[in-house]
């Protein structure tokens, strides 16, 4: 999630557990303590390879198998320094596991991959039922955490508090409620099609848990649809984008390309640019726009060769749909027009 969710799932959690005469302190430290795992961007900062920067964020700071350690080690620390932890040391001990814990089960609601299981070799986790920046569920803790401020020692503070935290709770679980859905109408269609046991993932369009994207591999690429849970009815519509399957065969063993298929879990598209082989992450983004494309590999003759990774950017277009996003969520496409805005859609997949 964004760091300034994190800021206020970690203030309101310490401030519910704290005695009330701590509040305050309680929803700074917390605010402190929940944004502690993504302390691993600094060092990421000195490495000059991008595909590192991406894997290795999400790793370390946010394996459930370590911060259980490092909360305790934490605790123990200012317990004996005395102060607010030593007076009440039973809710601290709490509020550091809670709210340490929190931050890496929170990001894995997002696609972007959270290695919770570090260092065991496990895929990351990435449940995708949140976008990185979800409005609503924000503010289900932003206004509890607003209100205990000003209401400090008082029981409107506690309410308050404990009533923020059912309704984002509430609110990922309506998340994954609706995933369930949209999946549960994606797989027919799929199956269709002959592609029932094709990876897949399913992920909300920015903003919202409302409209949502599904992309599923093909032999020769990729087919992604959208799917609103107001306005669409019957059965899912998918478009085909071709990608370079031979080219990314041949450098699928390159270290660089090793890890983005581990952290991607293989949902990537490949093209040739000029001389670049590159390759676009499926997940964050939509056709043709992504925010992570690496070139990994540049064509000599008829060879490909490996190549230090090199993160491209160019001109991204996504700003301007977010207007017809929005209108999308209300408005289902004409049905006359779905299939063949398939075919033609297909042959305009082509990044500029």
């Amino acid at each position: 999630m964004d760091s300034l969710t994190h800021l206020f799932v970690g203030g309101a959690i310490a401030a519910a557990i704290a005695p009330a005469s701590q509040r305050r302190a309680a929803l700074l430290a917390g605010a402190a303590i929940n944004s502690l795992p993504d302390l691993d961007v600094l060092p990421l900062l000195l490495s000059d390879d991008p595909v590192i920067r991406m894997v290795w964020h999400r790793g370390a700071t946010h394996s459930l198998l370590l911060l259980p350690l490092v909360a305790w080690a934490l605790w123990a620390w200012l317990r004996r320094r005395g102060g607010r932890v030593a007076q009440a040391p039973r809710r601290w001990f709490w509020i550091f596991q809670a709210g340490l814990l929190s931050h890496p089960l929170l990001d894995a609601f997002t696609v972007y991959g959270t290695q919770l299981l570090w260092p065991l070799p496990a895929p990351p986790a990435m449940w995708s039922s949140l976008f990185i920046i979800d409005p609503l569920f924000s503010l289900c803790l932003i206004v509890p955490c607003v209100i205990a401020w000003f209401a400090r020692e008082r029981l409107l503070a506690q309410r308050a508090l404990v009533t923020g935290l059912a309704l984002a709770v509430a609110y990922l679980g309506l998340s994954q409620l609706a995933k369930f859905r949209i999946e549960a109408v994606a797989e027919p269609a799929l199956a269709a099609r002959g592609l029932q046991d094709a990876p897949r993932f399913s992920v909300p369009m920015p903003f919202n848990i409302l409209l949502w994207r599904v992309v599923a591999m093909t032999p020769d690429g990729f087919l992604e649809g959208e799917r609103s849970l107001v306005a669409d009815r019957g059965p899912m519509q998918f478009r085909a984008y071709p990608s370079d399957v031979a080219a990314l065969a041949a450098v699928r063993d390159y270290r660089g390309v090793e890890r983005l298929l581990w952290f991607n879990h293989g949902f990537v598209k490949a093209r040739q640019r000029g001389a670049l082989l590159v390759l676009s992450d499926l997940r964050m983004g939509a056709e043709p726009d992504y925010s992570f494309r690496f070139a990994v590999a540049r064509r000599e003759g008829r060879q490909w060769r490996e190549m230090r990774p090199e993160q491209l950017r160019w001109p991204w277009e996504a700003r301007r749909r977010l207007d017809a996003m929005w209108r999308r969520i209300w408005e289902a496409p004409p049905t006359s027009q779905s299939r063949p805005a398939a075919r033609v859609e297909a042959g305009r997949a082509v990044e500029p």
